[in-house]
């Protein structure tokens, strides 16, 4: 069972807390808050309100993991951070606001900013506290239809990231009827395409590639397995936000030729669905190489000719 309870601090943003939070890492929490059917990918462990709109959350990077790293062996992958993230919305929104489990998330914004020093391996898994507080909370009734969670990360009592996300969730029924004809959609509708590589993307095992293989002028198509245990770990009627991002981050790799170039920074949008049964393009721009061997590189998201989503990720290279 969660624990819960209330505590006064400062509103001030702050770069450091007690090393030792009162939050627990023993054991995962109940995976249907974050809405996942392995226990084991889930990642956050304890949720504690501290008082209106704010809240820690724990959470526990594994020492490895088959999808989220780490990428190289010194550092783990920043997606992993993205995902912790993801899944402590859901945590939020589920426990500390009563959404109900059927209701249907949309996530219009997600951000995300971490040192690479925060990322480092130590042959363990890593404990981390996320300090969230929530912003523009929407009502539909009496009921949340959504808000901006803003997040702080801290590992061993430091702050190594940051991050955002805004989310609306609606009911089952509203859900049904905004995705019509798509409701009862799979990922095996989706084209079976080849991939590049694995390793020109910094991966191992093709089913882990998103990418395929016939790029024309820095666009790349999206494919992924449709039976992949980690990106289609539960039904989804649509192409998830995660798996978007991942596709634009490998597409990245291949603009500026690194393989294991890590995401330090991501921030995307997203304004449709994506969906399985049409193809779906990764348009990629790459800057120069700018202070520290880090490249910014847009990504926009492409299906039927218009923009479904966008984003950019700051890659310090190898």
């Amino acid at each position: 069972m969660l624990q819960e309870s209330v505590r006064e601090i400062p509103e001030t943003k702050i770069d450091t807390i007690p090393a030792v939070s009162s939050v627990d890492f023993q054991q995962t929490i109940p995976r249907s808050l974050v809405h996942r059917a392995a226990v084991s990918e889930v990642f956050v462990t304890d949720l504690h309100i501290l008082g209106e709109g704010r809240f820690e959350v724990g959470a526990q990077w594994p020492r490895r993991h088959s999808f989220f790293g780490p990428r190289t062996p010194v550092f783990h992958d920043p997606m992993l951070y993205a995902e912790t993230i993801r899944q402590a919305v859901l945590l939020i929104a589920h426990r500390a606001y009563g959404v109900p489990l059927s209701h249907g998330f949309l996530s219009d914004h997600k951000e995300y900013a971490v040192e690479q020093t925060g990322l480092a391996t130590l042959g363990r898994p890593v404990d981390v506290v996320l300090r969230v507080t929530a912003h523009e909370v929407e009502f539909r009734g009496k009921n949340v239809g959504g808000m901006r969670l803003d997040f702080e990360c801290f590992r061993d009592g430091r702050r190594i990231g940051t991050g955002s996300e805004r989310w609306r969730c609606v009911s089952s029924a509203v859900y049904r009827r905004v995705r019509g004809d798509h409701f009862a959609a799979t990922p095996f509708q989706a084209a079976v395409l080849p991939a590049v590589a694995p390793a020109s993307v910094g991966r191992d095992r093709v089913e882990d590639v998103l990418v395929a293989a016939t790029p024309t002028d820095g666009t790349w198509a999206l494919r992924f397995d449709p039976d992949h245990a980690v990106l289609f770990d539960h039904p989804v009627d649509h192409v998830p936000g995660m798996v978007l991002v991942e596709g634009a981050r490998q597409a990245a790799l291949l603009a500026v030729g690194d393989p294991y170039a890590l995401p330090e920074r991501a921030d995307f949008r997203f304004d449709s669905y994506v969906e399985f049964d049409s193809e779906c393009l990764l348009v990629v721009e790459a800057d120069a190489t700018g202070p520290g061997r880090t490249r910014t590189v847009r990504v926009d998201v492409r299906q039927k000719g218009t923009t479904a989503a966008s984003g950019t990720l700051a890659l310090h290279l190898s």
